[in-house]
């Protein structure tokens, strides 16, 4: 395991230059908000006449454009489109890559009428924050860290929950990999994401006494053998200790833990 000083001797994040325009919690929301936004289109796409889907997503943009548009600011509200944007949009990729789903239909309506509705200047001002999101790490991080968090115990709750074990291990893998990616694409500050997704498993395993069956054990258990043969060494042990010393601090506590980063 990793020791204090190598732990210390990790860079650390740069302070946000987006939470002048969207506050930590404020961000928060925006991730808890697509997470919504895409559950609802998903169950309208999969469960709903053409109808009935049309008239959610209509519900969806109006509620939705109403909350970007009540930021203070021009700026300020084209980030929370941005936000929104972005997280529908990763929870799209991260279904239809899990699941091998070819569209989903009201997605592509709902992101399509929240843009289509804007003005050239607005328009202009939301692809510079939406630009802006991807342009550093540290950019929204809040916002990423919340995002994340909700995909990848999305994903671990549908492998534990899939009825045969081929498709649980699949799924599995399939968050292993999208793990994985963090730590190279993010190099700052993607090894804190699977590091808040592995105390956030074991978390719901000790307070909600989740993958007790054999499936989900075994998932569970090829995840994380798999996360600590795939991962750089270095990223290993800091991963695999950060994440102990969330769950410990959680169990101290007897609350749930916050973010890991």
């Amino acid at each position: 395991m990793s020791s204090p000083s190598s732990e210390n001797a990790l860079p650390a994040i740069p302070a946000d230059p987006l939470a002048t325009l969207a506050s930590p919690d404020t961000q928060r929301q925006a991730s808890r908000m697509a997470q919504d936004a895409f559950a609802r289109v998903f169950r309208l796409s999969v469960e709903a006449g053409d109808d009935a889907r049309r008239e959610g997503v209509a519900e969806l943009q109006q509620a939705l454009g109403n909350w970007a548009l009540a930021a203070d600011g021009d700026s300020a509200r084209a980030l929370r489109l941005a936000m929104l944007l972005t997280g529908m949009d990763q929870w799209g990729l991260a279904w239809t890559r899990a699941f091998g789903l070819v569209a989903i239909p009201g997605l592509t309506e709902l992101i399509g009428a929240l843009r289509t509705g804007l003005s050239a200047e607005a328009d202009a001002r939301f692809l510079q924050q939406f630009e802006a999101l991807s342009a550093a790490e540290e950019n929204a991080i809040d916002f990423k860290v919340e995002l994340r968090r909700g995909i990848h115990l999305a994903l671990w709750h549908s492998a534990i929950a899939a009825e045969g074990r081929d498709e649980a291990l699949r799924l599995a893998t399939e968050l292993g990999s999208q793990l994985l990616a963090l730590v190279r694409d993010m190099p700052v500050a993607g090894w804190r994401l699977v590091a808040d997704a592995l105390a956030h498993i074991q978390i719901r395993c000790l307070a909600e006494g989740l993958a007790t069956d054999e499936i989900g054990q075994e998932a569970t258990q090829a995840l994380f053998t798999a996360l600590g043969r795939e991962l750089p060494v270095d990223r290993r042990d800091i991963v695999m200790a950060h994440a102990s010393q969330a769950v410990i601090s959680w169990q101290r506590a007897g609350r749930p833990t916050g973010t890991v980063h």
